[in-house]
């Protein structure tokens, strides 16, 4: 398995437990929609390791989930990247489920735990902007917080050995559980950023891998802001 697979191998539990609550969505799958199983991606992995990532995200359209859940998420770390090949990340973002609009969300994984699911407002509007990122905190090493809007939203989330160690990643996904149900989003990153330092020295993100399966785009608008959506 490369490197950026590893990455990829993010998980929600506790929102495919939500996710598997709401009812299959009806009607015939219809163009431009990503009708593959399980999980995939369209986004970008960081070319450097960094102590923070964040993003502008916006959902262009309202997502439409026949089953499991879409997102739009920026973080850091994966499954086996913690210590001793332990899962351990944090993440933030947008995620839909069927019969649902975007809500915000956030979720941390710690080495030997179950990843957990805080969901930080159940109604975000389409068009609607939001700043979101997760930064080491300066003085607390392999401590991190999730932000919005400028705002501390987590209490401090230990992570041992994560400091330095981990590329960001700013991506979407669908989940579409074990069948080839069809779902689309359309998520904008703007103005996406690494951080140098624990405690926030932005720097523009650069590309070091591309993530994007079958039935999705990629739309760069600058150094910095991109669109993934399904065709």
């Amino acid at each position: 398995m490369t490197r950026a697979a590893r990455f990829l191998r993010f998980v929600l539990p506790l929102a495919l437990a939500l996710a598997a609550a709401w009812p299959l969505a009806p009607g015939a799958p219809a163009q431009g929609r990503s009708c593959e199983s399980g999980y995939t991606y369209a986004g970008r992995l960081s070319a450097t390791k960094g102590h923070g990532v964040r993003a502008t995200l916006t959902a262009l359209a309202p997502p439409r989930v026949a089953a499991g859940h879409v997102a739009a998420w920026v973080g850091v770390g994966g499954a086996g990247e913690g210590p001793n090949g332990s899962d351990a990340w944090i993440q933030v973002g947008l995620s839909a489920f069927p019969g649902s609009g975007s809500r915000l969300y956030y979720e941390v994984t710690r080495p030997g735990a179950p990843p957990t699911y805080s969901e930080i407002d159940p109604e975000v509007g389409t068009g609607e902007r939001l700043r979101v990122a997760v930064v080491e905190m300066a003085r607390r090493k392999d401590s991190w917080r999730v932000w919005v809007n400028g705002e501390p939203v987590s209490e401090p989330v230990h992570l041992p050995g994560s400091s330095g160690r981990w590329r960001p990643i700013a991506t979407a996904e669908s989940w579409a559980g074990t069948g080839s149900a069809c779902n689309t989003f359309s998520y904008r990153f703007e103005r996406v950023r690494v951080s140098a330092a624990a405690g926030g020295s932005w720097r523009t993100f650069e590309e070091g891998h591309r993530f994007l399966d079958p039935g999705y785009r990629l739309v760069a608008q600058g150094n910095a802001t991109f669109v993934a959506t399904s065709r």
